[in-house]
């Protein structure tokens, strides 16, 4: 009895790497959400320094 061609499909050989994350050696990050990043932490600092004055 051939057992390869029963049951459910192999996954292919590289599917458990996610497909969002940057592979070795590829560039890294982007640039615009890099500086989202930063504006929403300067955000977040200012909004913390105003309410600790309070």
């Amino acid at each position: 009895m051939d057992y390869s061609k029963s049951g459910a499909q192999k996954p292919a050989k590289d599917s458990h790497h996610a497909l969002d994350l940057t592979r070795r050696g590829a560039p890294k990050g982007k640039a615009a959400e890099a500086d989202k990043k930063n504006a929403l932490l300067e955000r977040m600092k200012a909004a913390a320094a105003a309410r600790k004055k309070d």
